[in-house]
Order: C-alpha cells, then structure tokens, then sequence
C-alpha cells in the first residue's frame, strides 16, 4: 500500500504558519533597532528641551546667582536631563554600529567615537553649571564677594554653552558620516539621508558661528531638527529598508 505525501500549504487558514519573523529573524531585528533609534532620536529632543528650559529659568537674567539657592532643586533636575541626553545619543550610537558596520566600519566607529566626544564635552558643560551651587552658597556665608561670584558664575555658565556647541561641532560630523551612509547604502529613502547631509552641514555651520560669536545657531539648527524628526517617525513606521538591512554588504553589491 502506498501513501501520498500531502503537500504543506502554510496559507492553510493560517494553520501552521510560521510567522514571517521566525522565517528570517533579521526582520524582526529590523524593525526592533528601527523602533528603538527612533524612539532615542524624539526622546532625546524631548529630555534634553525640558532640561534646557529648566536650566535657563535660572540662569536667565543679570543677576541670576542670587537666585541659585533657591532654584537648586531645579538647576539639578534640568542638569540631570541635560546628561541623560548624553547618555540617549550614545545609545543611538551604540544601536546604530551593527547595522552600519555592514557596511562600512570606519564610518560606524567615527559616528560612535564622535558621540563619545560630544557627550564627553556636555558633561563637562553640566558640571559648570553645577558650579553655581557652590559660588551661591560661599556668597551666602559671606566667603566670596557678590560681584566676583557673579563673575564667575556667567564664566560658568559660558563654558556650559561653549562646550555645548563645540559638542554640536562633533555630532554634526559625525552625522555627515551616517547620513552619507545612509544615503549611499540606501537604508532609508536617498531623499531623506539627503536632507540629513543638508541639515547637518548647516548644524555645523550655525554652531561654529556661535563659538564666534555670530548667534545664527537657532536657525541653522532648524532643517536638521526637522530631519531627526522625520527619520525618527519614518523608523517607528517603515524601518530600515529591508533590502538594504537583510541583504549583502554594499561593498559586496558593488561587486
């Protein structure tokens, strides 16, 4: 007696089938490291503009350090969110390496060593606006003069600002190394990684006219705020594309 092998069909109202996820297990990596760097890239406007506006409603003002005692509990609050920040870009960075690496490790390991640097730098910012706590407090118990606390406060809160922009010197760099591979590796639509490219240079730009005293950087920064916006929805919605991310290396389609 002979037997007939029936054919599994895994289209079979569903029974059995093996969801597309278990088929390729890239695909559900895929989109769980698109899902994950776009979410970093909206909280870290998120944290680091309410840290910002926390800091500036105390340091905001001639005469700001008389008011630092009071405020402490603020100026803290906003310098913890101004170095989670930190802490959300190296997690991108961090996220992004294995599936740059692929395709070009110089430009993964320069995107991750230019995050390092700026996060190295705003540290240091933060720590000289908690400077602030101290100067006030020596003014209280009469230590230091009013006038030369003061002094030293807007020093502080200077380098707070230089090493900020010197930071956004770094990152912009290291984004025209992402976006140009992006772009030539067409992990997102050519369009998008273009407009990364734009947006970072003017970013550049706006913050080497701040450390020189041109105060353009708002402006400047705005195309590639809005650029970080739009790649962040496009990964929470379409992901890395998948022919890019699943396929060969972009050195082996080359060939």
């Amino acid at each position: 007696m002979t037997t007939t092998a029936i054919p599994w069909i895994s289209g079979d109202r569903g029974h059995g089938a093996v969801p597309t996820e278990a088929r390729n297990p890239r695909t559900g990596s895929r989109m769980w490291s698109s899902r994950l760097i776009g979410a970093l890239f909206l909280a870290g406007f998120v944290v680091y503009g309410t840290g910002s506006v926390l800091v500036t409603s105390v340091v905001d003002g001639p005469d700001f350090l008389a008011g630092v005692g009071a405020q402490q509990t603020t100026l803290f609050m906003g310098a913890f969110l101004m170095l989670a920040t930190t802490a959300v870009d190296i997690g991108k960075a961090v996220l992004f390496f294995p599936v740059l690496e692929r395709h070009g490790k110089r430009t993964a390991v320069a995107y991750l060593a230019t995050m390092i640097f700026e996060m190295a730098l705003m540290t240091v910012g933060v720590l000289a606006l908690l400077m602030l706590v101290p100067l006030s407090d020596q003014v209280d118990v009469g230590r230091l003069g009013a006038d030369a606390a003061q002094a030293l406060g807007s020093l502080a809160v200077d380098a707070n600002e230089t090493a900020y922009q010197i930071g956004q010197l770094s990152l912009g760099f290291g984004c025209l190394f992402l976006c140009a591979l992006l772009f030539r590796t067409r992990l997102v639509p050519k369009w998008l990684a273009g407009w990364g490219l734009v947006g970072y240079a003017l970013h550049m730009s706006g913050a080497a006219a701040e450390i020189l005293g041109a105060p353009i950087s708002l402006v400047l920064l705005i195309p590639g705020g809005i650029f970080e916006v739009t790649l962040a929805i496009w990964l929470l919605i379409k992901g890395f594309t998948p022919a890019a991310y699943d396929g060969p290396p972009v050195t082996q389609i080359d060939e």
